[in-house]
């Protein structure tokens, strides 16, 4: 999201994580160096997924916008940075700040110095005065101005999934999580090390908590998987709402032959194809309703066991217990289905929006509400 520093206005609607508006830049970036060409910096491959080339899009396609954004009266954020920019006073001395998990997903960043890297920036052709400073997880960055919540510290910020990773207390390297929502995101705690992927993973921060050293993860990050049930229910009608999709899916015992490549916005980890597009494979006329619908719940499955198996490559250990979160979770024929095909435990929290539990986890470490890593385990 940009928006103007003096107005508080977007200059253009945000574009969100599913947004391939930049796919024709992305083949143009990696046929002048490859896919990879800014992993050794940033642990991401070329892609529609992060912020960089969206940033560039936008300064591009809003008429004298890169003019106000070099002259610094245009700010860029994730949401985070536009909500404590406006909580602390936005153009009356707010706060235009963001984590470092969440800088590791522009593409941006330089996960060695955890600080934005100007030869990215040139390659992205993007002015450094638009970008927030990048701070810690946890820590008080400032305090609310706002009459309702005036005086209150705003003292944590973590990426989405990294925040699930901490609302998971997978704080010991190898342990792991999968993010069951829109799409499905599996991060493993790798420590202080920066994990290369040689498998099609991610590399990102997880969390930096302080003034302690980052701790970084390895992340398989699958487009279409809770999206695919409400594309059943609103482009097809085959259910009234998401939950009905497990009852449907019983009334057969096996999917009949039928899988679902829900490749709707290209492929993700670990291919990273962003020109692939959907396939239902295996129809015939003994197929039916419930196949279709035992075929959507079991691709999520089978995408996430793939990127399972690449992390497990990746990291060199296994991933003994998958720590489970998400709306999905109460799906309770996916997950036995997934805990078969993977042939481990998968456990499920007693809160399952783990996301906004670790974002409290960060912020209760920098009030003092608690003490240490330990309250949390």
């Amino acid at each position: 999201l940009l928006w103007d520093r003096s107005t508080r206005q977007p200059i253009h609607n945000a574009l969100v994580w599913q947004d391939t508006r930049v796919d024709d830049l992305v083949a143009e970036l990696a046929r002048a160096g490859g896919p990879d060409r800014f992993r050794p910096q940033t642990g991401l491959p070329l892609s529609t997924y992060f912020s960089s080339l969206k940033i560039g899009w936008v300064l591009d396609h809003v008429p004298g916008i890169r003019k106000t954004a070099e002259s610094g009266d245009l700010l860029f954020g994730t949401i985070d940075t536009f909500l404590v920019w406006h909580l602390t006073g936005g153009p009356r001395g707010g706060l235009h700040v963001t984590d470092s998990s969440n800088a590791s997903r522009t593409q941006l960043m330089n996960l060695e110095t955890l600080d934005w890297d100007p030869e990215l920036l040139t390659s992205f052709g993007i002015p450094r005065p638009i970008l927030p400073q990048i701070r810690s997880s946890s820590e008080i960055y400032g305090t609310a101005t706002l009459e309702a919540v005036q005086g209150v510290p705003v003292a944590g910020i973590l990426g989405d999934q990294q925040a699930a990773l901490v609302g998971q207390a997978c704080f010991n390297v190898g342990e792991a999580k999968n993010t069951y929502g829109t799409g499905c995101f599996l991060l493993m705690n790798t420590g202080r090390d920066i994990v290369h992927s040689r498998c099609g993973l991610l590399t990102t921060v997880a969390f930096r908590f302080g003034d302690q050293p980052a701790i970084y993860a390895l992340e398989g990050s699958v487009a279409i998987t809770g999206a695919l049930v409400q594309w059943i229910r609103d482009n097809f009608g085959l259910i009234a709402k998401s939950s009905d999709i497990e009852a449907l899916a019983r009334t057969v015992d096996d999917n009949g032959g039928v899988y679902f490549v829900p490749a709707f916005s290209g492929l993700y980890a670990p291919y990273w194809k962003h020109d692939a597009r959907g396939v239902i494979a295996g129809l015939t006329r003994y197929s039916n309703k419930g196949h279709l619908a035992r075929a959507v719940l079991e691709a999520t499955a089978f995408q996430t066991r793939e990127v399972v198996e690449a992390m497990e490559k990746d990291a060199d250990m296994p991933v003994r217990v998958l720590r489970a979160d998400g709306g999905m979770v109460d799906n309770e024929l996916l997950m036995q289905f997934q805990a078969d095909i993977l042939d481990r435990q998968v456990v499920r929290p007693a809160v399952k929006e783990t996301t906004a539990l670790g974002a409290a986890y960060a912020a209760g470490l920098a009030t003092g509400f608690f003490e240490s890593l330990d309250d949390l385990r």
